[in-house]
């Protein structure tokens, strides 16, 4: 009788739950600094003012969709010219391959916004129900009384942060006080409310329940840091060289570490570095802090577990110091990773103090060419879109130039000349006439400028000009 076949084992497992216990250390502080900092500039920013006149929001920081604009203190960037915003985005590409490729995960431990608000709602949690056994024995007791209410004080202090974050969010996109009023009183678009909703309940469960699987399971960067790292990356790291074998200082023969589990109670991803680089490690440094401070107690050497780079375990195997730091930074990797962002950052700055406070863009009507007037001459027809980038209305002259005699002309006014309310955007149709007989007229296409000249202002002239290439189609175009 042949035997049953064995059922293939589960690739499901079930999430174990993990309570990191409270730590202090240099790294412990450098996160609550940086999560201060990055919360503070995240919740504060909408409420900032700035003076920019009286015909544009006064808001520090606008993602003004309704009038296609963004505004950053003095900053104002246009929809044409999204490719600041690319820029910065290509510069945050860039700064995160930097730093990925000196130190490792150091934007995933320190200030990814998954970590900063675990962090936050690891602090409430510890508030509420205590450190790591406390929260132990509260996990695995029955509902109760006690279960329940801290539970429900722990659940409610998570909501209200997802709230405020969600909040946040969406007053980075209208008026902050404005938007407030309207949301407190019911009377914010559905779209406010919705994105609200949408923000708090993803913030409440990733930050509250998902946590590390975030990092590990929807967090493509795990996967891809390693393309960013080599031998001479500074990652965290067990010196097994010092501390095997483990166990009692009282043994003869046994390295430094004692196997007290230090460094695995207060991950927040449930690791044990001893183990070696793993996937889901987001280099905190907290597992540092735990380890210095036993080694401190036993009378060791501190850095046990530190950041080391792989070049220099043959070194320090050997009772030879690490090389210095900065000799695993300045490397070719990363000195062509700073070289291309500050050369995109530097062009960003570039382009933005060279900009024009005008823009402009020519259509030539195709429909027809060009038309023959009963008088002979030969009209061009263009649609101009003229772009008032200023805070109060400004007057454009409108001219062309070319190699041979044209005229222009705006439709619906007597000069060359049309009124762009401030910060709007104007469309005009302007026609280009040749001559009967003329060169350009009698040629198929003639090269010409159509140029736009902003007059400034009585108090203070301007002397902007902006030009757009086009063409002139004669009686000889096919």
């Amino acid at each position: 009788m042949s035997t049953p076949e064995a059922s293939p084992p589960s690739l499901y497992a079930a999430r174990e739950p993990i309570f990191p216990r409270r730590v202090k250390g240099a790294f412990r502080t450098a996160k609550w600094w940086i999560m201060a900092i990055t919360l503070g500039i995240y919740y504060i920013t909408p409420w900032l003012r700035w003076d920019r006149g009286p015909n544009l929001p006064d808001q520090a920081v606008l993602v003004d969709l309704a009038n296609r604009r963004f505004f950053f203190f003095m900053i104002e960037i246009w929809p044409h010219e999204f490719y600041f915003v690319a820029g910065l985005l290509i510069m945050a590409g860039l700064g995160l391959f930097l730093f990925t490729s000196a130190a490792g995960r150091v934007w995933c431990g320190y200030a990814c916004p998954q970590t900063v608000w675990t962090d936050l709602f690891i602090l409430v949690e510890r508030w509420v129900e205590g450190d790591r056994n406390a929260r132990i024995r509260l996990h695995r007791q029955k509902w109760d009384a006690e279960k329940i209410r801290k539970r429900a004080v722990k659940w409610t202090a998570w909501f209200l942060i997802g709230l405020a974050t969600g909040g946040a969010w969406v007053f980075y996109f209208t008026d902050a006080p404005t938007l407030l009023v309207d949301l407190v009183t019911g009377n914010a678009h559905p779209v406010a409310y919705t994105t609200m909703l949408i923000l708090t309940l993803t913030t409440f469960a990733f930050g509250g329940f998902a946590r590390e699987q975030i990092c590990i399971y929807a967090c493509p960067w795990p996967r891809i840091q390693a393309a960013m790292m080599d031998e001479d990356t500074i990652t965290i790291a067990y010196r097994e060289w010092r501390g095997e074998p483990r166990g009692k200082q009282t043994v003869e023969g046994n390295g430094d570490c004692i196997d007290c589990m230090a460094c695995v109670n207060v991950c927040p991803m449930g690791i044990d570095i001893r183990n070696g680089q793993q996937l889901a490690c987001i280099t905190c440094g907290l597992c540092i802090d735990a380890c210095n401070d036993v080694m401190d107690k036993i009378g060791k050497p501190r850095d046990l577990i530190g950041y080391v780079a792989l070049t220099d375990e043959a070194r320090e195997r050997g009772g030879q110091p690490p090389r210095s730091i900065w000799s695993h930074i300045l490397r070719p990797r990363t000195v062509l990773y700073t070289v291309l962002w500050a050369g995109v950052g530097i062009g960003l700055v570039v382009a933005l103090f060279l900009r024009a406070e005008i823009d402009v863009s020519v259509t030539p009507v195709r429909n027809p060419v060009y038309v023959t007037l009963s008088d002979g001459t030969i009209r061009n027809t263009y649609d101009l879109r003229l772009r008032n980038q200023h805070g109060e209305e400004r007057w454009f002259d409108i001219s062309v130039s070319a190699p041979v005699p044209l005229d222009v002309a705006v439709e619906g006014v007597e000069a060359q000349r049309i009124l762009v309310p401030a910060n709007e955007t104007a469309q005009v149709r302007v026609y280009i006439t040749a001559a009967p007989g003329s060169p350009a007229a009698t040629a198929g296409i003639t090269d010409i400028q159509i140029w736009v000249a902003d007059e400034g202002t009585p108090a203070q002239p301007s002397s902007d000009r902006v030009q757009k290439n086009t063409v002139f189609n004669g009686t000889g175009a096919k």
